[in-house]
C-alpha cells in the first residue's frame, strides 16, 4: 500500500468517527466539509512541493488549496496581531537601586533605558520615585516602552507615553489626580507578645495600631499593663488606588480586653467640623480623652520611675523625679496634653530638653533627646500627642531613653500613679446623632466579635 492510501484511509476513518460518534461542532464542521472535497485532495495538498512523492499536478483528485488557506487564515492573522501584544510589568523601588536597574528588572530594552534617561522630562518625575513605591511599565514585545505608571507624592499619578509609534519620537508626560476609593475594614486580633506584633499579625496597619494606643491611652498602660490573651477589635477606612491598598485612614471605632476589661470606642465629628476633626467616645457618649496621656511614646518600656535609686553616672543614692523610656534613638516623643512651649534648648544633665507648661500649674519634661521637632520654639502652642521631639541620650545618659517628668506646680508627682480626669462628654443637643452613629459602629464591632467565636467554636 502507498503512502497516499495509506493516509488516504486514515483520514477516511477518522472522519468516519467524527461523523458518527459525537455531534457537530465547528471544528468537525470543517474537517467534514474540507473531507467532502476528497481525502485524496488533501493529501495531494499535505506533499505539494515533495518530489518523492509527485505533484498536485500528477494527482487525478481535484486541488483543494483554497479550503486549506480557509483553514489557516484565522492562525495566520493571530501571529500577525501578536506582534501588537503589550506586556504589563510591575516592580517595586528598593533601596539602593538605580532607575536603570528597575527599567532592567521591568523588561525595558537596553536602548530603550538610554532613550529614557537621557530625557530630562522624563528624568524629573521619576526622580520622584522613592524606597516602596512601584512602577508599573507596559513595553512591546521589542522591550520598547508604551507607558510607564507610578503614584507620586500627594496621591498624583503620574503617566509617561511614548509620544509617537517609533522610538525616535520621543516621550510625553501628564500628571493627574488618582482616583482614591475610601473603604472600611474590619480587623481583630489577640495579644500574644506586643500590641504590634498582635496587629502585624491580624494585618493590621501600624498607622492603626498607634491610633489605638493614642485611643485607649488614658485607660490602659501598653507599656505595663498588657496581657497574654488581651485581644482588640477595630474598624477602620482604608484608602485604595485601583482595588491596591494605598494607606489607612482614621479608626472609626475600636474595642480592646485588657485583663478582662472591655474597652469601647467610636469616632463621632465635632460640630461643623464636616468629619474632618473629631473626638473618641464610648458607646454612651463619654469622652475618652484625658486631660494627659498615660505615655508621651507610643511603645517602648519602663527601665525606671519616680523613686530613690543608685545614679548610673554619679554612683551615688539619689530621688530620680521622673520615668524613664527605654526606646531606639529617633523615636517620637508627644506632649502629653495641650500646652505652650516654656523651654526648648540643652539644660546640664538633662541634655537636649523641651519643657511644656499647661494649665492649672502643671508642667511637662522631656530630656536626653536627640533632637527637636521642626519650628519648635518657645511660646508655641502644642496639643496633646504633638510630636515635641525624639528619644536620643544626650546629657547625663548611658543608652538612648526617655526622661519624661510630670510637676504640679513644680513639685515632681508620679504620672503613673494618678488618674487623670476626661474632657467633656456629647453636648446634650448632639446626643440623639451620636447615638445612631454609635450603634451602627459598635453593630460592626459585634459583628466581627460573634464572627470571631463561630470561628473558634
Amino acid at each position: 500500500m502507498t503512502l497516499q492510501r495509506i493516509v488516504t484511509h486514515s483520514l477516511s476513518h477518522l472522519a468516519s468517527l467524527l461523523t458518527s460518534a459525537h455531534p457537530p461542532t465547528p471544528l468537525r464542521s470543517a474537517f467534514r466539509t474540507t473531507l467532502g472535497l476528497g481525502s485524496a485532495a488533501i493529501v495531494a495538498s499535505l506533499f505539494v512541493g515533495v518530489a518523492a512523492f509527485g505533484t498536485v499536478s500528477d494527482s487525478p483528485f481535484p486541488p483543494a488549496a483554497q479550503p486549506i488557506e480557509q483553514l489557516l487564515a484565522p492562525k495566520l492573522q493571530m501571529l500577525e496581531e501578536d506582534t501588537t501584544a503589550t506586556y504589563v510589568h510591575e516592580e517595586r523601588f528598593h533601596r539602593g537601586d538605580t532607575l536603570s536597574v528597575l527599567l532592567d528588572r521591568l523588561g525595558v530594552d537596553d536602548a530603550e533605558v538610554t532613550r529614557l534617561l537621557a530625557d530630562r522630562h522624563v528624568m524629573q518625575p521619576l526622580a520622584a520615585l522613592r524606597p516602596g513605591m512601584s512602577l508599573q511599565a507596559k513595553t512591546d514585545p521589542d522591550g520598547n516602552v508604551r507607558e510607564l505608571m507610578f503614584l507620586a507624592p500627594r496621591d498624583q499619578l503620574v503617566s509617561i507615553q511614548r509620544a509617537g509609534n517609533q522610538p525616535a519620537d520621543g516621550f510625553r508626560v501628564e500628571t493627574r489626580a488618582a482616583e482614591l476609593v475610601q473603604e472600611t475594614q474590619m480587623k481583630s486580633g489577640e495579644i500574644r507578645s506586643s500590641l504590634f506584633a498582635a496587629t502585624d499579625a491580624a494585618g493590621v496597619p501600624d498607622g492603626v495600631a498607634m491610633q489605638m494606643a493614642d485611643i485607649f491611652g488614658g485607660d490602659v498602660d501598653f507599656h505595663r499593663d498588657l496581657r497574654r490573651g488581651d485581644h482588640f477589635t477595630v474598624v477602620y477606612e482604608m484608602i485604595t488606588h485601583l482595588g491596591r491598598p494605598l494607606r489607612s485612614g482614621r479608626v472609626l471605632a475600636a474595642e480592646f480586653v485588657n485583663q478582662g476589661r472591655a474597652f469601647r470606642a467610636v469616632w463621632f465629628p465635632d460640630a461643623g467640623s464636616g468629619a474632618i476633626k473629631g473626638g473618641y467616645y464610648t458607646p454612651e457618649g463619654k469622652n475618652l480623652r484625658k486631660a494627659f496621656l498615660r505615655s508621651p511614646l507610643e511603645f517602648s518600656r519602663i527601665t525606671s520611675g519616680v523613686s530613690m535609686r543608685m545614679h548610673p553616672i554619679l554612683q551615688q543614692w539619689r530621688m530620680h523625679k521622673g520615668v524613664d523610656y527605654a526606646a531606639p534613638s529617633g523615636t517620637r516623643v508627644k506632649s502629653t496634653s495641650d500646652g505652650i512651649i516654656d523651654f526648648v534648648g540643652h539644660e546640664g544633665g538633662y541634655g537636649n530638653m523641651v519643657i511644656v507648661r499647661h494649665s492649672g500649674g502643671y508642667s511637662t519634661r522631656y530630656a536626653h533627646l536627640s533632637g527637636f521637632a521642626s519650628g519648635l520654639r518657645r511660646g508655641a502652642r502644642v496639643s496633646q500627642g504633638d510630636v515635641v521631639g525624639f528619644v536620643g541620650k544626650t546629657g547625663w545618659a548611658t543608652g538612648p531613653h526617655l526622661h519624661y517628668e510630670f510637676r504640679i506646680n513644680d513639685q515632681v508627682r508620679n504620672p503613673l500613679a494618678m488618674a487623670f480626669p476626661a474632657e467633656q462628654p456629647i453636648a446634650p443637643e448632639r446626643l440623639a446623632a451620636f447615638r445612631t452613629t454609635a450603634e451602627t459602629l459598635a453593630a460592626r464591632l459585634d459583628q466581627l466579635r460573634t464572627t470571631n467565636l463561630a470561628v473558634l467554636e
